[in-house]
């Protein structure tokens, strides 16, 4: 069976190519922001960098996720947001619902606006 010539500039397998690379993305990505569970006593610094600093910055800059810090779009918004944001993920963010109690997310919710009035 003959083929029909490739388009020019076409790369053969270029879908699967494509998949691949699609594939292997999201598993950086997961892997970066793939967690641990914080133990009942850990301070909200200990649970950020176990479960926030992969995608957020171990200073709270940003980096896969937005920044968290001074001056960000998170200072501005009121506890709750943050709360749910957290317990339910947000666009890429996942849920820590599973990984955290209602203590903890406080205490993490507690470093980020003292992390946020410096």
């Amino acid at each position: 069976m003959m083929r029909a010539p490739a388009e020019p500039g076409a790369i053969e397998g270029g879908g699967n190519l494509l998949k691949a690379v699609v594939v292997l993305c999201l598993v950086v990505v997961l892997a970066a922001c793939s967690v641990g569970r914080p133990g009942d006593d850990e301070t909200g610094q200990e649970i950020y960098q176990l479960l926030c600093a992969n995608c957020h910055a171990e200073d709270l800059t940003g980096g896969l996720g937005p920044d968290l810090g001074p001056g960000s779009s998170s200072a501005r918004q009121p506890d709750e947001f943050i709360e749910l944001a957290i317990l339910r993920g947000r666009g890429s963010m996942p849920s820590f619902s599973s990984s955290l109690d209602s203590e903890q997310v406080d205490r993490l919710v507690g470093y980020l606006r003292e992390e946020q009035q410096r």
